[in-house]
């Protein structure tokens, strides 16, 4: 089992608790973006660079991705694609997608961007707070305990 980390868009904290999972439970995790990024020194972290564009990064991670993997990710759509591949997907708030959620986040991401394409402001995400930091890091925890 690896992890891969969608790491354009994955928050600062996020991947912090990611490094000391890793280097706790000896799991591989690649932190995969089309841009530059440091990452700490580990034999179980890595770091891969994709080209500049739409879904670059998650087309890379779904083409490396062996069923079973862990996907970090808040791209539904890419959350999709992990879950048909076999994978495993949870993003940066403490939600895993399953079989069972997948259809209707999709379904509720395509309703929101209908309404923002005719013009209405749905506003955004709240901003991460502790509260989802700790849900995250509960949520990955009982991952590996389960998967490792």
């Amino acid at each position: 089992m690896k992890i891969w980390v969608d790491a354009d868009a994955c928050p600062a904290v996020i991947k912090e608790i990611l490094f000391k999972a890793a280097r706790r439970t000896g799991v591989s995790m690649t932190l995969v973006a089309n841009h530059l990024m440091r990452i700490p020194p580990s034999p179980h972290i890595h770091f891969m660079l994709v080209a500049a564009g739409l879904d670059a990064a998650d087309n890379e991670i779904v083409k490396k991705l062996d069923a079973g993997d862990l996907v970090i990710t808040a791209d539904i759509p890419l959350a999709a694609q992990v879950i048909e591949k076999g994978g495993h997907a949870l993003n940066p708030r403490g939600e895993l997608y399953t079989v069972d959620n997948i259809r209707e986040r999709l379904s509720m991401r395509d309703f929101m961007d209908s309404l923002r394409a005719s013009g209405i402001d749905t506003g955004g995400p709240a901003a991460l707070n502790q509260s989802d930091r700790q849900a995250f890091a509960n949520r990955l925890d009982q991952f590996l305990t389960r998967h490792v």
